[in-house]
């Protein structure tokens, strides 16, 4: 939604507004004596017809506010043709309802021409920023433009000696023409070409003071110029439709008399600004005046038809006479076609075509296996970075035991805790200390006691075996002990492995989360280096566009700054086109950048922007907020 828009649907509902008010009590009284019909007081086809004409031109139509031109120029003319029935108040009433919102949507339609033609004349003039701010870019401007004025030259030349070959030919009698030979026609046109040569070098004498790159600055120069005066007289155009269309106020004793007179005068408006914004030829600063002088001639009340005839007009005749003029004012002095920009690259590619394509050919299959490659490699680090460490996370989210982490076996402690048990009471029942056999009840407390890691008895045997270490070592039991200690060792060592794997089960999400982040990290980073060298053009429009919402705070801020107010304090019309040319274009940027919330009090900040009612002081605060407020999506 645009600036245009908004305007387009509070005008309409003003109008609906007053519609539905009641007449003045005279009108009553005089509806009251003329009582019509019953045949009458029924709805004519004439005014079905308006009726659905008013429904065809109203905002609620559709999701657009602004029809279509072609559309709105059918749905006019269909006023026009059902005039002469109009015979009932009521009907004129709903003529006059149809060609208020008629003008409504051209007015529509005429901001919105004027605004499209206006905005991209900032470009051109920045580019001739460019041009005119370096030497490299001027360099740059005159070799682009170097065939151009070489083959506009030439035509000139070739006009010229045409013209003077015509003219000798014309004073010769038929017999000297016809004794001419085909060379001798061909020289004596050489020599008027080879004259008028030397004609132009003599008539641009002056020039050979200036080299041709000071030549071209000189006409960027004056290119940027027109072109900031074109902007300058389109911005006063939208200013006085802003400004001065559809001029009603709501303490009016007749609001229904007031409106129409407004439609009247904003139809004026239209038609006075359609034919001095068509040519450059008027003086610049001369728009307002012409266009209020144009406006004050009109005293004439105009009825339905006489409106609906100055709205065709203007469709048919002075918008389409305006864009083409403003298409051929813009060309002429806005910045070069890509034609003009771009040959030069386009040359060294179509020389260096063939040296690519021989490159190409000769190491075909290099180029092939490389491709070939970086596919399997790509394929490979996706399936065994990305992949398999997904699916394993997924599996421990899941307790699959498949997935699990592990350091050990499951049943390793168990099995090796069971033969140490076993090793120990055996080895106690087969050595008794007091030559007691061992009851059962002891035989469970000495295997509790195992397995809470007391190893007394086997230790105890152990030491006295240690007493004669190489007796016992051959004799003895010194070696049996000795490896149930291993034993117990190996026990012990698998339990502090247990406490560890046991931990590690505890971490396991953990280490899966990072085992999975180096290939989603790698994988992120190539796909948004894809994104923004390939496909990215959405992110490199969006940092684009966050650019442009600094430049355009920066134009806004600096129009408010140096703007020249009227006796009013007020802007002028130029200074409040320039204001409402920015703000169109940040307003649509910030629909795109900004989150539904804070768009709609984005949107009362630009309320307050362009409400010059208040005072140039109370705009610049409303710029000041819109900085601070939403820079962190702006910027």
């Amino acid at each position: 939604m645009s600036i245009v828009d908004d305007r387009v649907r509070r005008l309409d509902a003003t109008l609906d507004r007053i519609q539905l008010q009641p007449p003045p009590a005279e009108e009553t009284a005089e509806a009251e004596e003329n009582v019509p019909t019953a045949a009458s007081t029924s709805d004519s086809n004439h005014a079905a017809k308006l009726k659905s004409v008013i429904r065809s031109l109203s905002t609620t139509a559709g999701s657009r506010p602004l029809l279509s031109l072609k559309r709105l120029r059918t749905t006019i003319a269909q006023i026009k043709s059902n005039e002469a029935t109009t015979q009932s108040g009521d009907e004129k009433d709903l003529e006059w309802l149809a060609v208020g919102k008629g003008t409504i949507q051209l007015y529509g339609t005429l901001l919105n021409t004027l605004l499209d033609q206006t905005i991209p004349l900032s470009e051109s003039i920045w580019y001739w920023d460019d041009v005119l701010g370096s030497y490299a870019y001027t360099g740059l401007y005159t070799i682009q433009t170097s065939p151009f004025r070489f083959w506009h030259a030439s035509k000139e030349i070739y006009a010229d000696a045409k013209a003077r070959y015509q003219a000798n030919t014309g004073v010769r009698d038929a017999a000297q023409q016809s004794t001419q030979s085909l060379s001798q026609g061909w020289n004596e046109f050489y020599d008027l070409v080879q004259k008028s040569i030397d004609d132009r070098s003599l008539a641009h004498a002056r020039t050979r003071i200036l080299s041709p790159f000071a030549l071209c600055r000189t006409e960027a120069r004056r290119k940027q110029e027109n072109i900031k005066k074109m902007r300058e007289q389109s911005a006063t155009a939208i200013g006085l439709l802003i400004e001065e269309g559809f001029p009603y106020h709501d303490d009016t004793a007749d609001p229904v008399a007031a409106w129409r007179a407004a439609v009247a005068k904003s139809v004026t408006l239209l038609e006075a600004i359609m034919k001095h914004t068509q040519s450059v030829k008027p003086a610049w600063s001369m728009l307002e005046q012409e266009v209020f002088d144009l406006i004050d001639q009109h005293t004439v009340e105009e009825s339905p038809s006489q409106i609906v005839e100055k709205l065709l007009h203007i469709i048919d005749v002075h918008l389409p006479d305006q864009e083409r003029e403003s298409q051929i004012m813009a060309k002429e002095y806005g910045k070069p076609s890509r034609w003009i920009r771009y040959w030069i690259p386009g040359l060294a590619l179509f020389l260096s075509g063939s040296t690519l394509l021989r490159i190409f050919a000769n190491r075909r299959e290099e180029i092939l296996t490389w491709i070939r490659e970086l596919g399997t490699t790509t394929v490979d680090f996706w399936y065994n970075w990305v992949v398999d460490p997904v699916k394993r996370l997924i599996g421990t989210i899941r307790h699959d035991e498949n997935s699990e982490l592990a350091i050990m076996s499951k049943d390793s402690l168990k099995s090796d805790r069971d033969s140490l048990e076993r090793m120990v009471v055996d080895f106690a029942v087969q050595h008794p200390g007091n030559d007691t056999a061992y009851t059962e009840s002891q035989i469970a407390t000495l295997r509790s006691k195992v397995r809470e890691g007391d190893l007394s008895t086997v230790l105890k045997a152990y030491e006295k075996e240690m007493q004669s270490p190489v007796k016992n070592a051959i004799a003895g039991n010194l070696i049996r002990a000795l490896l149930i200690q291993i034993q117990k060792t190996k026990v012990d060592v698998e339990v502090a492995m247990n406490g560890i794997d046991s931990i590690l089960k505890s971490q396991e999400l953990l280490f899966g989360m990072v085992g999975i982040a180096p290939g989603m990290v790698v994988s992120y980073l190539a796909f948004r280096w894809l994104s923004s060298s390939f496909g990215g053009r959405k992110s490199l429009r969006s940092a684009q566009e966050q650019g442009d919402t600094i430049r355009l705070l920066r134009n806004i801020n600096r129009t408010l700054t140096n703007a020249t107010l009227s006796p009013e304090g007020m802007l002028t019309y130029k200074d409040n086109g320039l204001l409402l040319c920015d703000i169109h274009v940040l307003r649509q940027t910030a629909a795109r950048l900004l989150p539904g919330n804070v768009l709609r009090d984005f949107l009362e900040d630009i309320n307050d922007l362009m409400n010059t009612s208040q005072g140039v002081d109370r705009q610049l605060k409303a710029v000041e907020r819109l900085h601070w407020a939403y820079g962190k999506w702006l910027k």
